[in-house]
C-alpha cells in the first residue's frame, strides 16, 4: 500500500516570517494526520525558519531545487548537503518552471538527482508535457524522453527515495486540469516505464503525484484513481484552508 504524499510548492512566495507564521497554523490544523506524508517547500531563505517552526511536527520540509555539486563556484545555487544541514528532507527537481525559465535539462536533473541521493535525501522528480506536445500526440514520447534522461544510472535501490510528480505544463497555474481519468492514464504510463526499466515490484511501490491546478474541489476525485498517490500543490498550498483541505482529502 503506497502512502499518499501531499507536497506544497510555494514557488517565490512568502518571506521567512510569513512562512514561519503560516506553518505554525498548518501544524495546529494538521497535527493529527498520520496516514499520509505532508511536505512544504518554501523559498531557500525561509527554510531555516520553517524547519525551526516545525521541529516537533508531522510536516516535513522540502527545497525547490538543489545543485549537482555540494560546493563550488556556482553563484546563486544551493547544494543538497547545505539543505540537509538545515533540516531539509525532500528536494524538488525538474519543475517545469525551472525547465522553462532556468534552462533545466533532463541531464542536469539526473546529475542533481544523483547528488540528492548521495546526500541521503529524497527527491520529487517532475515530468510533464506542454499543451502543444499533448495536442500533437507526443505526450508519451515526451514523458519517456524525460524519464529516460532523469533516471539514467539510477539504481533499483534508489527508487525508495524518489517520488515522481506528473505535472502537465498546460495545467499549471492556468486553472485547467487534466480529468482524473486523464491524469491516471498518464500515471499508469509512468508506472509501466518504471516496470520496464526496473521490475513490477518497483513500479507498484513508487509513488507518483499529480501536479497541475490541484485544489480542494478536485483532490478527492484525483486521489480516487488507482495510480495517483498524492499531489504537488502550487497556488492552493499558499492558503491554510485550501492546503489543509487537500491534505485531509
Amino acid at each position: 500500500m503506497r502512502k499518499p504524499i501531499i507536497a506544497g510548492n510555494w514557488k517565490m512566495y512568502k518571506t521567512a516570517k510569513e512562512s514561519s507564521d503560516f506553518v505554525k497554523q498548518l501544524q495546529e490544523k494538521l497535527k493529527n494526520v498520520q496516514d499520509r506524508e505532508i511536505v512544504v517547500c518554501p523559498v531557500s531563505l525561509a527554510i531555516p525558519a520553517v524547519v525551526d517552526a516545525l521541529q516537533f511536527s508531522n510536516i516535513q520540509v522540502g527545497a525547490q531545487d538543489g545543485h549537482w555539486e555540494n560546493e563550488g563556484a556556482f553563484t546563486g545555487n544551493v547544494s543538497p548537503s547545505m539543505l540537509k544541514e538545515v533540516g531539509v528532507k525532500y528536494i524538488v527537481l525538474g519543475h517545469s518552471e525551472r525547465r522553462q525559465y532556468d534552462g533545466e535539462t533532463d541531464e542536469r536533473v539526473n546529475r542533481k538527482l544523483k547528488n540528492v541521493l548521495k546526500n541521503g535525501l529524497r527527491a520529487i522528480v517532475c515530468v510533464g508535457e506542454t499543451l502543444q506536445e499533448r495536442e500533437a500526440g507526443k505526450m508519451e514520447q515526451v514523458l519517456e524522453t524525460q524519464l529516460t534522461g532523469c533516471f539514467t544510472d539510477i539504481g533499483l535501490g534508489d527508487l525508495t527515495s524518489i517520488v515522481i510528480a506528473y505535472e502537465p505544463v498546460w495545467a499549471i497555474g492556468t486553472g485547467k486540469n487534466a480529468t482524473p481519468e486523464q491524469a491516471n492514464e498518464v500515471h499508469l504510463f509512468i508506472r509501466k516505464f518504471i516496470e520496464k526499466k526496473y521490475n513490477v515490484e518497483a513500479a507498484q511501490a513508487i509513488r507518483i503525484q499529480y501536479g497541475g491546478s490541484v485544489k480542494p474541489e478536485n483532490i478527492k476525485q484525483l486521489m480516487g484513481q488507482p495510480d495517483i498517490d498524492g499531489a504537488l500543490v502550487g497556488g492552493a498550498s499558499l492558503k491554510t484552508d485550501s492546503f489543509c483541505a487537500i491534505v485531509q482529502f
